[in-house]
């Protein structure tokens, strides 16, 4: 691997970088918006309580984008030989009879189903570590979302997108998936009190996703969906019980340095749970926050 290799990736991570920065001003306008909209004569009183986690959150956020591109280039192009080689290939004929206008909420809908269980094996034993980073946010912004461990970042991306393309779906679909869930996550975990009413039968609002970070026994196993919300309601981990305003966090991580959360994965104690082995019908266990 020369030289040119890394220059090139890490000129790809720095536009990456600015034009998440672009990205970024343009939300932090919307959410400010709705922020004054909500607190009215608060709001810079919250801003002030928010802006430590959501430091942590930009410094996670600039490290992801300078160490993922370059895994992503290395690991990406092997995604369609692995396809290739067990016989699946990418478009498949049958999605292809499928108009894009149609094609693209049936991807988001398969999308959102793998999300939901990759994100449930995320609150296992052996996965808590690299997510605990995410959950380790006491003051949940939209700038929350960013804060992501990179393996977890890695998997969710590699994962998803590979139970994709072995079904068939064409690179579009992928791409489309990939983005319209990050972007729709930024929604979910701003701090908006909505729950979308009849709505929320369907898909994901903020209070639903916020019970899911909150330190609530109820809540610990609950909500794993992106944007869908009838995947908890047919697997039973459904948990809106109105706008929540209970705390967050994660205890063992929450209030740590980012490189203490960088490296909570590489350390055993992080992986001691004696309390896994209950049983999935019990939607909303105490298992995570022990641990936590």
């Amino acid at each position: 691997m020369d030289i040119s290799f890394f220059e090139r990736n890490l000129t790809q991570s720095w536009n990456l970088f600015r034009s998440n920065l672009t990205v970024l001003a343009v939300l932090l306008v919307l959410f400010l918006l709705f922020t004054l909209l909500i607190r009215k004569r608060e709001t810079l009183t919250y801003i002030k309580s928010v802006l430590p986690e959501s430091l942590l959150n930009l410094q996670a956020m600039g490290f992801n984008l300078l160490v993922i591109p370059l895994w992503i280039a290395v690991l990406a192009p092997a995604l369609p030989n692995f396809t290739d080689e067990i016989g699946l290939n990418f478009a498949t004929p049958f999605w292809g009879m499928f108009p894009n206008w149609l094609l693209i909420p049936i991807t988001l809908f398969i999308g959102d189903f793998i999300g939901y269980w990759r994100h449930r094996f995320e609150h296992s034993r052996f996965f808590w570590p690299s997510h605990a980073m995410h959950h380790s946010d006491t003051q949940m912004t939209w700038l929350t979302l960013e804060r992501f461990h990179p393996f977890n970042r890695m998997t969710t991306f590699f994962v998803d997108s590979t139970l994709l393309a072995l079904i068939g779906l064409p690179p579009l679909m992928l791409f489309v998936n990939n983005t319209v869930r990050h972007y729709y996550g930024f929604w979910v975990h701003a701090n908006l009190p909505w729950d979308y009413g009849i709505l929320g039968r369907i898909f994901v609002s903020p209070a639903m996703h916020r019970w899911h970070h909150a330190q609530v026994k109820r809540a610990y196993n609950a909500n794993f969906a992106s944007i869908f919300s009838v995947f908890d309601q047919w697997f039973g981990t459904y948990y809106v019980p109105g706008v929540c305003e209970e705390a967050l966090g994660s205890r063992n991580v929450s209030g740590r340095s980012f490189t203490y959360q960088l490296t909570y994965p590489f350390r055993p104690s992080s992986y001691k749970r004696t309390d896994t082995a209950k049983k999935s019908a019990q939607p909303a266990s105490d298992s995570l926050n022990e641990n936590t």
